[in-house]
């Protein structure tokens, strides 16, 4: 018999200490091998722990189905069940017991105050530590802590560190939104005394941010405190121990804690048993008591930064200047973890870097930040006897690959350290695979840029002094990110602040990043704006998430009806200069921004583009009028733009793969103008011998405007090339993530001379959404993939591939291969969903039902390498080889 499985509660994966009383709720529906295919939800029943059934409810969703019961309460916890009927009315078994608990839903639910010290700290002090004892007077039954800080935050509760998060509790727009996180304490409080600890580093809210120089003391000039334990006896008592002026605070062995810098620690100033009971403060100071405006405490959306992996060094190696130097063999993302020895006052330094340049350790590209961590040895850390103590950073992270180690006594051996990848804890939901070992190292890459640039926010690069939450990058990449993890939460959180930073200025404008620091950079730019509209689209169409598209929509029209402005009377957007198609390959090193194609030209495509995405959300949420009024202002930007920037044949100005790309993708030609504009990109790219000519805007598309257009083997003639610039060139020279410029290292292997260059940068890597949909053949035909579209295009000579990806429904699955003129085709679709199949061969398309499919069709495809059009004279390159 089925039974559900695995139900969620909004996007948590771990619905514990939520913000919503009325959580949404998601199942899916087990597919054991003997059970029939096509199996299709008619009605579900839910029922929680405190008596309440919802009865029999007619309804085929089980995807973000609206809660049914009463409203959580604060603190309230419940367990939920779920059954469901298939269409021939034969019930599963009920789920599971899931359970439910609820955060602080009210400003009122706090009682604490915000501590910090009596001083100002600045750029690198000492990390402070906060501590308070108290007493436990009986057996516990339940005992949560709600906690955040203004900084960065390490808990402790008698001795022992309270939970596995990370940079806690992370960047939000913290002039509208604070995160605050709950933990379960119940099992780490002793009858009698106890005591609580805490270090609050910098970290975002007071650290330095931004490029050249950037700057301190953004949101706050003192690190803070704010914690409530809530205490339930076996009794019916309770109790509450909060962050108030009883704490004491003095420095602790952290001597410096930086985003960008790295961290110091002295292992000589160690306080022992400073979070546990009888520690002896009498030294220590008093707080200081500030203001909290407890309006902006929320809960979680995604999961928190934690340890997702570690990985091993891979060779220790010697630079021509004779330092130390250790590979791990990947670039990632966090802080390399160490077992130290040495004498007393020894002091070991880590310094990090993503490449090598000259042997040595390549620090340019850090351009102002140091990236290095200390540690001061006390004497005590190794013995002949055990494996003594490990250290890493608690309040740094690091863009990396290589580490150089000084002061390191002795022979460093490979077991003496360890790298720690940290990340927001996503659930990985995309695989990819192919028999081209070049593009499965390439959807590698991909994969390890997103995990080191969603640490907590899509940052544009990890190592560097920027880490900022570029909006354009995210709406180019957002496609690929929701396939590859379950961000639903993560973006849902970010595009949070994202409304709120938007809709708090005064021309309602998105800053071009959020958390936005105000540095200056706010201006209205097309394709980063555009954020506002084509993430959450994009995120519609994958998660089938019609609330949040509810909830962005304010911030939708506001940017539509602000670019309406700024475009004036003839509809075309050119009254300032714009980020454009940026890092366009033929753009200068020190001019990232002068493209081929013209900014003007892209903004005015992006413009159409989020009106029409405007239009159609409006008619999902039942806005007629306002639909109307957005398709009718789509359609006069589309007749501006052809008016301006295409000829009656075709022809688009600036005459470059991503205006044609843009023109073709974004449906701003008609019928005739498309077919000629769709040769024209194809000569281009003919021309160009296959290198890639596209920079931030135009790579997420123009491989498909290419398939679009009947180009699917010179779309993977483009793919496949492997001298600079193209996709694989990187893979070539060794990268293990995506790089930001086609070019960041150069052929003869020095770093590009450009300031901004970085080796981990998912833009560019938003072509893994055409590997998914294309190659594999695995693409939502309905929001949140309830119908799916099975639609394989082989090409490029390769034999084999498939992809997977866990859907809201259960995972769905393609896998394809081509031996001696035979196309063979394995399909799994998940219940409670459909499938549209589409066979290379040309025949009618197949629906079908949940379950596992498979064809076979004999299959030629088309000619690879695409042959060169007549009339087209330049050095034709050889095909690309494995």
């Amino acid at each position: 018999m089925r039974i559900i499985t695995d139900l969620r509660f909004e996007h948590h994966r771990e619905p514990f200490g939520i913000g919503e009383a009325a959580p949404r709720l998601s199942w899916r529906i087990s597919a054991g091998p003997a059970d029939p295919p096509g199996w299709y939800q008619s009605a579900y029943e839910i029922r929680t722990s405190d008596g309440w059934t919802s009865g029999r409810i007619e309804g085929d969703e089980s995807s973000l189905v609206p809660w049914p019961a009463r409203p959580l309460a604060s603190r309230e916890r419940r367990t939920v069940q779920v059954r469901a009927w298939d269409r021939d009315g034969t019930a599963t078994g009920w789920s599971e017991p899931y359970p439910v608990e609820a955060g602080l839903l009210a400003p009122e639910d706090w009682t604490a105050e915000l501590i910090t010290t009596a001083e100002h700290l600045g750029e690198g002090d000492p990390v402070p530590a906060f501590r308070r004892e108290f007493r436990i007077g009986g057996k516990v039954a339940k005992a949560r802590i709600h906690v955040t800080a203004h900084g960065v935050y390490e808990l402790w509760l008698n001795g022992s560190v309270v939970g596995d998060q990370v940079l806690a509790p992370g960047w939000t727009s913290y002039r509208h939104r604070l995160r605050y996180q709950t933990h379960d304490v119940t099992e780490l409080l002793a009858e009698g005394p106890n005591a609580l600890g805490a270090l609050v580093a910098e970290g975002w809210f007071r650290g330095r941010i931004g490029f050249d120089g950037g700057k301190r003391d953004l949101w706050g000039d003192r690190s803070g405190l704010f914690l409530q334990l809530e205490v339930a006896y076996a009794d019916g008592t309770a109790e509450v121990v909060r962050t108030d002026g009883d704490w004491r605070t003095a420095p602790g062995a952290i001597r410096g804690a930086s985003i960008y810098d790295g961290e110091v620690f002295d292992a000589r100033l160690r306080p022992t048993g400073w979070s546990e009971p009888g520690f002896d403060d009498s030294g220590w100071d008093p707080v200081r008591v500030a203001a909290l405006d407890r309006t902006r405490l929320v809960a979680p959306d995604g999961p928190p930064v934690r340890r997702t992996q570690l990985v091993a060094p891979v060779e220790i190696l010697t630079s021509p200047s004779g330092k130390t130097l250790v590979d791990f063999g990947q670039n990632l993302v966090g802080r390399v973890r160490i077992r130290p020895k040495g004498p007393a006052g020894t002091e070991i330094v880590l310094r990090h870097a993503e490449v090598l340049e000259d042997g040595e350790l390549g620090v340019r590209p850090l351009r102002l930040a140091k990236a290095e961590d200390r540690y001061v040895c006390d004497g005590t850390e190794s013995s002949e006897a055990g494996p003594g103590r490990e250290w890493e950073p608690s309040f740094t992270f690091h863009g990396f690959r290589y580490a150089e180690i000084g002061g390191w006594p002795g022979t460093l051996e490979k077991s003496d350290l360890t790298a720690v990848v940290l990340h927001s804890d996503m659930e990985r939901t995309g695989w990819f695979e192919s028999s081209h070992p070049l593009l499965d190292r390439l959807h590698e890459n991909v994969v390890w840029s997103m995990r080191g640039n969603f640490l907590d926010v899509p940052t544009d690069c990890p190592q560097r002094d920027e880490r900022l939450g570029w909006t354009g990058d995210l709406q180019v990449f957002a496609p690929t990110a929701s396939y590859l993890y379950d961000c639903s939460g993560t973006l849902v959180s970010w595009l949070r602040d994202v409304s709120a930073e938007q809709l708090a200025s005064p021309d309602r404008t998105p800053p071009l990043t959020v958390p936005a620091p105000e540095m200056g950079w706010s201006m209205a730019n097309a394709a980063w704006g555009d954020v506002v509209t084509l993430a959450p689209w994009a995120l519609y169409e994958r998660f089938g998430d019609l609330e949040l598209l509810a909830r962005q929509y304010e911030g939708m029209t506001a940017w539509v009806d602000r670019v309406r402005e700024l475009a004036g009377a003839d509809l075309l957007w050119t009254d300032r200069r714009q980020l454009g198609d940026w890092l366009d390959p033929s753009a200068p090193p020190d001019r990232p921004g002068d493209a081929k194609t013209d900014g003007h030209l892209v903004a005015t495509a992006h413009f159409a583009r989020s009106a029409r995405v405007t239009s159609l959300v409006a008619g999902l949420l039942g806005r007629t009028a306002d639909a109307e009024k957005y398709a009718a202002l789509a359609d006069a930007v589309r007749e501006a733009f052809t008016a301006e920037y295409v000829t009656p044949n075709g022809r688009i100005s600036s005459d470059s793969p991503s205006a044609y790309a843009l023109g073709l993708r974004f449906g701003l030609l008609d019928d005739a103008r498309r077919t000629r504009a769709g040769t024209r990109l194809a000569e281009l790219v003919h021309l160009a011998g296959y290198h890639i000519g596209t920079g931030f805007v135009g790579t997420p598309l123009v491989n498909d405007a290419l398939t679009d257009t009947g180009e699917v083997q010179l779309a993977y003639r483009l793919l496949l090339e492997t001298t600079c610039p193209s996709f694989l060139y990187p893979v070539t020279m060794g990268a293990t993530t995506v790089w930001e410029r086609w070019d960041s290292m150069l052929p003869d292997g020095g770093i590009n001379p450009g300031e901004m260059t970085s080796f981990n940068h998912y833009a560019l890597g938003a072509v893994a959404d055409w590997l998914h949909r294309v190659v594999a053949g695995l693409a939502p035909a309905a929001p949140g993939y309830r119908r799916i579209t099975v639609r394989p295009r082989p090409g490029g000579g390769l034999t084999r591939a498939k992809s997977a990806h866990e859907t809201p429904y259960g995972r769905a699955s393609v896998g394809w291969t081509l031996e001696d003129g035979t196309f063979a085709l394995r399909v799994e679709v998940p219940p409670n969903t459909t499938a549209e199949v589409v066979l290379p061969d040309g025949s009618d398309p197949v629906p079908v039902g949940s379950g596992v499919h498979e064809y076979r069709v004999p299959f030629t495809p088309a000619a690879y390498p695409p042959p060169v059009p007549t009339g087209l004279l330049f050095p034709l390159l050889p095909p690309p080889t494995e």
